[in-house]
């Protein structure tokens, strides 16, 4: 089937919203735009956008399958794929995660510069190179790895009474991507375009999550250190919502794009009703990733979905989601390029971010605004001068 555009840009719109909502002073701004607390029952901007990207990931997954069977992988090669990808997020997202835990005085280095070497080291290792010899990338990622192995090795936590190093923890952003990805390519690898195998994957998912919420599952917590996010439910729930979506898209997709329209409302409202049912028995909350709050958010995915796929796949208005195309097609890039300029900031005490702390709640907004488009724009200039992440 030909490339659905929508895919590209939503992709692009949560990761820009991703940077707009991580960038708020939230102390100046509504508190609907932001993230909601862990025990209060509802949920903010900020708290669908981050599923609303997990959704994504799984739609993704099924077309970068088949484009890969169709360039002569053979599954091995594809699970071989799967797990080193999976692997990466997994350490980017727990060197991420404990960037905040690190103490100086043990490391013997600054904070800030850690974690500006830690993303350059990133950078090195899983950048795209295109055009490069070979012994140049080979000397550039070799650089990176023994950079990253330098840090890792460097890196204290806690007090000098008692000193501490890397945890997993919630394994960060990346690394919840990482799990849920992991996931979903093995259950499309399983199920492939089979929408019925695919549903009871979804509803064994749905249901380890409510289980995992009424205690049922304390038998298995010898595993959660490592596989926590796995036995939750909830992040998987959420990606394999997405690869079962994209497999009603890759059934009928823009030619019968009314039939799509229709079934999609259905699966999206109907997502939202269960959702408000469950939470009769589990409150609304991120944080202790409920399934009402899964199921809502992917509602919420479905019906912008389609709302998006009807304007820019039907109708063919396009010319307005340009600018969030490069985020959808450098998502990696975009997400942690910020990052360096942020621990740069905060290292150097330039004040790049002095809207943070204006008193107008609108001119706090309009320059985390600002700041999400700078960034989006930032990911875009890095991929043309050759500098853009790939997994």
């Amino acid at each position: 089937m030909k490339r659905i555009l929508t895919i590209d840009i939503m992709r692009g719109l949560t990761l820009f919203l991703m940077l707009f909502v991580n960038d708020l002073y939230m102390r100046n701004v509504p508190w609907w735009l932001g993230h909601t607390e862990a025990n209060f029952d509802g949920m903010g901007l900020a708290d669908w956008v981050f599923p609303g990207f997990l959704f994504m990931v799984g739609m993704a997954v099924p077309f970068a399958v088949q484009s890969r069977l169709k360039k002569g992988d053979t599954i091995q090669q594809i699970v071989q794929h799967i797990l080193v990808r999976t692997i990466s997020l997994l350490v980017i997202g727990v060197l991420m995660l404990n960037t905040s835990r690190l103490n100086p005085e043990l490391s013997g280095i600054n904070k800030n510069l850690w974690a500006i070497l830690m993303y350059i080291s990133i950078f090195l290792i899983w950048n795209l190179y295109s055009d490069v010899p070979r012994k140049v990338v080979l000397s550039l990622r070799g650089l990176g790895f023994a950079g990253l192995l330098a840090l890792i090795l460097i890196f204290r936590s806690g007090t000098a009474e008692d000193p501490g190093w890397l945890t997993t923890g919630w394994w960060g952003i990346l690394g919840l991507i990482g799990w849920g990805y992991f996931v979903t390519a093995l259950v499309y690898l399983v199920a492939r375009e089979n929408l019925l195998k695919t549903g009871l994957f979804w509803l064994f998912f749905l249901a380890l999550n409510i289980f995992s919420q009424l205690g049922m599952l304390s038998f298995l917590n010898f595993l959660r250190p490592v596989f926590g996010v796995l036995i939750s439910g909830n992040t998987p729930l959420l990606v394999v919502s997405g690869l079962f979506f994209s497999l009603i898209l890759r059934k009928t997709g823009s030619e019968k794009w009314k039939k799509f329209t229709v079934i999609s409302f259905i699966l999206g409202i109907s997502a939202l009703i269960l959702g408000f049912i469950l939470r009769n028995w589990f409150i609304i909350s991120k944080i202790k990733a409920t399934p009402s709050w899964g199921l809502i958010c992917t509602g919420i995915s479905i019906l912008l979905f389609v709302l998006l796929f009807l304007v820019l796949d039907v109708l063919g208005k396009t010319k307005w989601s340009n600018v969030f195309k490069p985020a959808g097609q450098n998502s990696l890039t975009t997400y942690l390029a910020p990052d360096v300029i942020y621990f740069t900031v905060w290292m150097t005490g330039f004040p790049l971010l002095f809207y943070k702390h204006l008193e107008s709640s609108l001119l706090v907004i309009l320059g985390s605004l600002v700041w999400a488009f700078a960034m989006v724009g930032f990911a875009a200039l890095l991929a043309r001068i050759g500098i853009r992440l790939k997994l």
